[in-house]
C-alpha cells in the first residue's frame, strides 16, 4: 500500500463524510455479494447504525480503500450522495457522478471462524465478530434494563435494535462457554483480542459474567493469558475496588464510556448513568481509578461526537487524556429508534475537525496507535491519522507515503 499524504488526508476525510452521510445501497449488487464464503456482513448484535431501515437483503460490514487499507463502515442512507459500485470484478466509492470522487476499495472479507458453530449448535458469526485486524467484539447482552426504569441514554437504540433484528440476526444471550469456543476459534486464525460489552443488565452483576467469560477464553483458547488482551467495557460502579477484580480475572484493558462531558447535558442525554452509576463525578473517579489499577494508555472512554458544542466534547477528551485515559469520540448518528431519531448530525467538516484534534490531544499525551489499538480497534478515523503520522501496529508493515512531485 503506497498513498500521499494529501491523498491519505482525502481519504480520511471521505471516510469521516460516510459515516455522517451513509452510503446509498443499489439492492442488486449488495444482495448477490458471496456472503456464504468471502464478505463480511453487517450483524446487529447490538445497535443498527444505518440511517435507514433495511431488511431486504444482507449488508456488508464495511470496506476499505485499496491504496491506503483505511477502513470505514458501510451504513445504508437511500438520501446520501455516496455509492458503491461495481466494474468487472473492482468496487468502487463514488461520490455524486465521479467527479467529486472516485476510488477503488475492497469490501471486507469474513474470517473463517463465521462459518463454524458452538459445541452447543450456535453460530460462532452470531456470538462474536470482528470489527477490526485482529480485534473481536462481544455484546453479550443485546438489551438494556435502563428502559424498564425510563432511562435509557437518549441517543442509544439497544432495546430497537433487539425488537427488529434478535429473530432477524438469531441473537441471544451469549454464555461464557460460547464466548470461548468463538473466542478460542477466532485467535487460531490470528485474533489478538477482544471487546467485551453489553447493556445495562438488572441488578449490575457484570463483573460475576465478565470474570466467567474470561476465565473461559483461558480454558478454550491455548495463547498465554497476558496475550489474550481481553477489553472490558464496563459502567462506573460506586464500589471502586471492585475495578481490581476485572484485572486479577484477566483483563489487560478497561473502559468505561462517559458519552458526554458537558455536566448538565450529561443529565439530561444520559439520565440512568447519572442516576444508576452515581452521577458524572464518579463516572470521572471510576475513570481514575481504572488507571490506577490498569495504567496510563490501557483505559478508554467515548464520547458522542455531535451532542455537545465543539469545545466542551475536547475539553473532555483533552482532560482525560491527562488523566491516562484514551478518550476518542463516534461520529453521532440520529439512530433509527432512539429518543433522537430524526434529529440532525453537525456537517461533515465539524466532524473532520474534531478526529483531527482527538489525534493531535492523544499524540500530545504520548498515546500510540497500538494503545488505540488495544482499546478501540485500528478501524477508526483516528487510528487513521497514526496511521499516516508513520505510527505502526507491531505486526505490521508501514503505510508507504510517496512524496509528491
Amino acid at each position: 500500500m503506497a498513498i500521499t499524504r494529501s491523498q491519505g488526508i482525502k481519504e480520511i476525510n471521505i471516510g469521516v463524510e460516510t459515516c455522517n452521510d451513509g452510503i446509498s445501497i443499489d439492492e442488486s449488487l449488495f444482495a448477490n455479494l458471496d456472503y456464504e464464503h468471502t464478505y463480511l456482513e453487517q450483524v446487529r448484535s447490538m445497535f443498527d447504525r444505518n440511517l435507514s431501515d433495511w431488511r431486504k437483503t444482507k449488508l456488508p460490514v464495511g470496506f476499505r480503500f485499496l491504496d491506503s487499507g483505511f477502513y470505514n463502515p458501510i451504513y445504508f442512507n437511500p438520501k446520501s450522495n455516496f455509492k458503491i459500485t461495481q466494474e468487472g470484478d473492482k468496487f468502487f466509492l463514488v461520490k455524486g457522478n465521479g467527479s467529486d470522487f472516485s476510488a477503488e476499495i475492497e469490501i471486507e472479507h469474513k474470517p473463517d471462524f463465521y462459518n463454524k458453530q458452538t459445541s452447543d449448535g450456535k453460530d460462532m458469526s452470531r456470538i462474536v465478530q470482528s470489527v477490526s485486524r485482529g480485534r473481536l467484539f462481544i455484546a453479550y447482552s443485546n438489551e438494556c434494563s435502563l428502559k424498564d426504569k425510563g432511562q435509557d441514554c437518549l441517543f442509544c437504540n439497544i432495546n430497537d435494535t433487539s425488537r427488529r433484528f434478535c429473530k432477524v440476526d438469531n441473537i441471544e444471550w451469549k454464555t461464557p462457554n460460547q464466548i470461548g469456543e468463538s473466542v478460542a476459534e477466532a485467535y487460531r486464525e490470528g485474533f489478538i483480542g477482544f471487546n467485551l460489552t453489553g447493556g445495562f443488565i438488572p441488578e449490575r452483576r457484570e463483573v460475576d459474567y465478565y470474570i466467567d467469560v474470561i476465565d473461559s477464553v483461558k480454558e478454550h483458547s491455548d495463547v498465554p493469558e497476558d496475550q489474550i488482551h481481553g477489553f472490558a467495557c464496563i459502567g462506573a460502579t460506586s464500589d471502586l475496588s471492585i475495578i481490581e477484580k476485572y484485572r486479577e480475572a484477566g483483563y489487560q484493558h478497561i473502559g468505561t464510556n462517559m458519552e458526554i462531558w458537558d455536566e448538565n447535558l450529561f443529565k439530561y442525554i444520559c439520565p440512568g448513568k447519572e442516576l444508576q452509576c452515581g452521577g458524572r463525578k464518579n463516572w470521572i473517579n471510576a475513570l481514575k481509578h481504572e488507571v490506577s489499577v490498569f495504567g496510563k494508555g490501557k483505559v478508554r472512554s467515548n464520547f458522542v461526537g455531535g451532542l455537545e458544542h465543539k469545545e466542551s466534547l475536547l475539553e473532555g477528551i483533552e482532560t482525560l487524556a491527562g488523566l491516562g485515559v484514551i478518550a476518542v469520540a463516534t461520529i453521532w448518528n440520529p439512530r433509527i429508534g432512539s429518543a433522537l431519531e430524526g434529529h440532525r448530525s453537525p456537517d461533515s467538516e465539524w466532524h473532520q475537525e474534531v478526529q483531527y484534534r482527538i489525534y493531535q490531544i492523544l499524540k500530545k499525551n504520548g498515546y500510540t496507535l497500538e494503545d488505540l489499538y488495544y482499546v478501540s480497534g485500528e478501524n477508526n478515523t483516528v487510528g487513521h491519522y497514526f496511521a499516516l503520522d508513520g505510527d505502526v501496529l507491531p505486526w505490521e508493515k508501514p503505510l508507504e507515503l510517496i512524496k509528491s512531485a
